[in-house]
């Protein structure tokens, strides 16, 4: 979604780090480029000149440290109002979410209809239940969630989380749309907590547009409920209409944070820029993905990092982390520390991995410019189908056909295949992408990583990455 802004603002950043000094003319055509990429991202005119303007103080009064050059310097400026304006003012426990309350701590989704209320209440849930919640700069462990719906007008929504909680592993606690939603909320309380739940989550429901009859109705279950945290779901392709969506629903709630869904989608992103400045909340989470492990909390600077293409390496090995099987990774490393040949064995493992890893662009997002540019050149969704055709080849080889490549002559190379359904040029293909990762296993084996980092230009990028993501 950020693509074009990151794009745009990657070039300024380019030009800016080649200045040798600041002179009043460089930087007010840097300044003009920043006002144009945000004005067509979408961001609200009086967020953009608001940020201009103090960029433009900030840059004026900045004192050049002797390690940076007045470029670098001027970047680190963008870098940190840019943070700033999309909440890493607040100070980093601002965006996390907090339950510091005698359970069940309940949380209340709140937005217009379409915006995902629904699927993210099923995220949040499993985010919740699979002990990702940091408090404090730390995690809490496991919760027990359990999730209702008090959306008596929307047909099938109701039996939507009930699949939605099912499929996330979470208890749903039954409601009819014949019921109240003062009751059916009164009720679940009472239910979470003669069951000991730790958070409950209250999908409340939405309407096309905002109506004075929809805000009565939530305000009266927040004042029935006196939930911890009030999230307002948004979805960032509204563009514009997203701030104003937010600002109303900020004037008639008590809101603590804002979720941005379908930040994969293709509009412009202003939103994400936009929103936290008009409500004076916290993001505290983006939706990334479909998929109900896409949710992720939301880091302003980490944020800024990727709008600038510095990318947010971060985000990426904290991904790693948790869906790599590290003896696994430790296993390959020993392996080829030892001198033990790498095999397509090892090869098809690896592919696994990283389907493990979960949504391809949201990986290439969280990569510097000039790598996620490199990898790009292939669409994620191509890139996903191209793994599957890999997966598939190798699963057609038998196994020692795996661990012998020299052996696939033409005759093996055509029952394979045959087996995986696609033409012998792309086991071809995939043989020699096989031998370029051989290649650089042999680099990685005597050392050879900091001069294929240099080959690829990919020292340079990531010590500029280190310079402002402090």
């Amino acid at each position: 979604m950020l693509e074009n802004l990151t794009q745009r603002l990657s070039r300024v950043v380019k030009t800016m780090r080649g200045e040798a000094r600041l002179t009043e003319s460089n930087t007010q055509d840097m300044l003009r480029e920043v006002r144009l990429a945000l004005l067509e991202a979408d961001v609200s005119l009086p967020v953009v000149r608001d940020f201009v303007a103090r960029v433009k103080e900030k840059a004026l009064g900045e004192e050049v440290v002797g390690s940076l050059s007045p470029g670098q310097a001027l970047v680190g400026v963008v870098h940190k109002e840019l943070s700033a304006l999309m909440g890493g003012d607040l100070g980093p426990e601002a965006s996390e979410l907090s339950l510091a309350m005698q359970p069940p701590a309940i949380i209340l989704m709140a937005g217009l209809q379409g915006a995902g209320k629904t699927t993210t209440t099923g995220k949040l849930a499993k985010w919740l239940s699979e002990g990702d919640h940091v408090q404090y700069g730390r995690k809490t462990g496991k919760k027990k969630v359990a999730v209702v719906s008090v959306d008596v007008y929307r047909p099938a929504a109701i039996e939507q989380l009930k699949t939605v909680a099912a499929q996330v592993g979470v208890e749903w606690i039954a409601s009819d749309p014949s019921q109240k939603p003062e009751d059916i909320a009164r009720n679940a309380v009472d239910y979470a907590k003669r069951h000991h739940f730790d958070v409950l989550i209250v999908d409340t429901a939405g309407r096309l547009g905002v109506d004075e009859a929809m805000m009565r109705e939530i305000r009266a279950l927040h004042d029935l409920l006196k939930p911890i945290e009030t999230l307002f779901v948004v979805d960032a392709m509204q563009g514009q209409d997203a701030v104003n969506t937010a600002k109303a629903f900020g004037e008639a709630l008590p809101l603590t944070g804002v979720v941005l869904t379908k930040l994969d989608g293709d509009a412009r992103g202003g939103a994400a820029l936009s929103v936290r400045h008009v409500t004076g909340k916290p993001l505290k989470f983006v939706g990334v993905s479909e998929k109900l492990d896409g949710l992720e909390p939301f880091y302003p600077e980490r944020m800024a990092q990727r709008v600038l293409g510095m990318g947010d390496i971060v985000s990426l090995v904290e991904q790693a982390q948790k869906n790599i099987d590290m003896a696994e990774a430790q296993k390959l490393a020993t392996k080829i520390k030892s001198g033990d040949k790498f095999d397509l064995n090892d090869f098809r493992d690896q592919i696994v991995q990283v389907k493990k890893m979960g949504d391809m662009s949201s990986m290439l997002e969280k990569l510097p410019a000039q790598f996620a540019q490199a990898a790009g050149q292939l669409q994620s969704g191509q890139a996903e189908k191209q793994m599957r055709r890999t997966e598939g080849i190798l699963n057609s080889m038998t196994p020692l056909e795996r661990s012998k490549p020299e052996l696939l002559k033409a005759s093996r190379k055509r029952r394979i295949a045959t087996g995986a359904g696609v033409p012998v040029q792309e086991v071809n293909r995939m043989l020699n992408q096989f031998e370029q990762m051989q290649g650089m296993m042999k680099q990685m084996k005597k050392g050879g990583m900091a001069k294929m980092m240099r080959a690829m230009g990919g020292m340079k990028g990531l010590g500029k990455l280190g310079g402002f993501g402090r």
